[in-house]
């Protein structure tokens, strides 16, 4: 399933136009195409590139971009949006998740009945290979690999936040693995598990954790590492929903600066060290470091309450809180509707009050939904997690999601050269022109 041809039928929906015009593309040279017993497919990419052009009449024409630089035209006194060069964006063709009417879905399947009907190994198992596990697989880092993470993990500092200490698992990792520059599907689908597993030795467990945190399902070696409350069937159906549902969100930044490094054919480890970067930050929107705002404001709000810490957190930066908004689903994100959910059952009943009052007062005043950093931060808070725990759940299970659009640009990588315009100085004339000799 992965890269799969799309069909005449398929192609023309996508393209917004009936089947003759898809084949005048073709005739027109516009659009490629292959010729089977089962008729005529067509290249994903292509297709996606084609309906984003100018060329096609449908499309928005996203391909109207400024020169290269604009240095050239403020020689010239031109303006640069009068313009229309040659530079495409790229375009990121995937079979991975959709974001489509307020819902996601992960292949074609929507994520939170996901979340309810399998576990986070399925569901990354799906989005790796795009085939169901018919087997139990096995989640663990081989001795050597182990052995490594924890000698570097041994140099880390108490104070390290979670995500510092995925940072050095992963590069540890890297190290003891023969193997990590097989890029072939099968062999990042077992680096994938082998590299999650190590990832969860990282994870700042509390004592009398050790025993637990590599053996067991990823969601209960993950609660082992950062909740000091014990596992029970309501905790891990909440772990494991939020596994699922922080495991791909379309091209999120952090997915687009790991599909980048895939696409030059960065390693596995790479990819996954890439895609740390945008994660590890705290801007509301695409990192993952957001649910780490949350957690302070709860534990503020349990404090002073909900009311008090909101306006405080307002009268400081003059924006709404984080955990609130988001653009991509206007009557608000399912993913943290299925997750608050299942919060109440994690923790004790004051802990939930604090989030309940914090939701509460977002609908008195007219904020928007929920977003899943307020899910995974409340997540944390009522499992009374260190924190950064809500940024590691995320991180964690986004290493499935980086590795699944790895694999799609190691099959079928995405050509680019994005330009930057200049708006700098403009330099000094140099050699023989600048001399006035012809």
């Amino acid at each position: 399933m992965i890269n799969r041809r799309l069909t005449a039928a398929e192609a023309a929906a996508r393209l917004g136009v009936k089947p003759a015009t898809l084949y005048a593309y073709v005739s027109r040279g516009l659009l490629g195409r292959e010729r089977s017993s089962r008729g005529s497919t067509f290249d994903a990419q292509e297709v996606a590139r084609l309906a984003r052009s100018a060329r096609h009449p449908g499309g928005p024409g996203r391909n109207r971009a400024r020169p290269p630089t604009g240095l050239a035209n403020r020689r010239k006194g031109r303006a640069a949006d009068a313009y229309v060069d040659d530079v495409e964006e790229p375009v990121f063709v995937t079979s991975l998740s959709l974001i489509d009417d307020g819902r996601l879905y992960y292949r074609g399947r929507d994520a939170v009945t996901l979340s309810r009907e399998h576990s986070f190994e399925e569901v990354a198992a799906w989005l790796l290979s795009g085939e169901w596990p018919r087997r139990s697989e096995r989640w663990s880092p081989p001795p050597a690999t182990a052995s490594l993470v924890e000698q570097a993990l041994a140099g880390v500092p108490p104070a390290a936040r979670p995500i510092e200490r995925l940072t050095v698992a992963v590069v540890a990792a890297s190290l003891a693995d023969d193997f990590r520059h097989d890029l072939s599907p099968g062999g990042v689908a077992v680096t994938a598990r082998r590299l999650i597993a190590a990832m969860c030795l990282a994870l700042p467990a509390h004592p009398g954790a050790a025993r637990t945190r590599s053996s067991g399902t990823i969601s209960a070696r993950v609660w082992a590492g950062l909740s000091p409350l014990d596992l029970d069937a309501g905790r891990k159906a909440a772990m494991e929903a939020a596994l699922v549902l922080a495991a791909d969100h379309e091209l999120a930044p952090s997915t687009m600066a790991a599909r980048v490094a895939a696409s030059f054919r960065a390693d596995p480890y790479a990819v996954v060290l890439t895609g740390l970067g945008p994660a590890s930050g705290t801007w509301r929107s695409g990192s993952s470091g957001a649910p780490t705002e949350v957690e302070a404001l709860l534990h503020e709000a349990a404090v002073v309450g909900p009311e008090r810490a909101v306006g405080e957190r307002l009268r400081r930066t003059g924006e709404l809180p984080h955990g609130f908004g988001m653009p991509l689903y206007p009557s608000g994100d399912p993913r943290a509707r299925e997750l608050l959910r299942r919060v109440p059952a994690v923790g004790r009943p004051e802990r939930w009050a604090v989030v309940g009052r914090l939701v509460a007062l977002g609908v008195e005043r007219g904020f928007p939904a929920p977003n899943m950093d307020l899910g995974l931060g409340a997540l944390s808070f009522c499992a009374e997690m260190p924190p950064g725990s809500g940024q590691a759940i995320s991180t964690l299970a986004k290493t499935a999601g980086w590795l699944a659009h790895a694999i799609e640009e190691y099959t079928q990588p995405t050509r680019f050269r994005s330009r930057a315009d200049y708006v700098g100085p403009v330099p000094e004339p140099t050699g023989p022109d600048s001399t006035g000799e012809s």
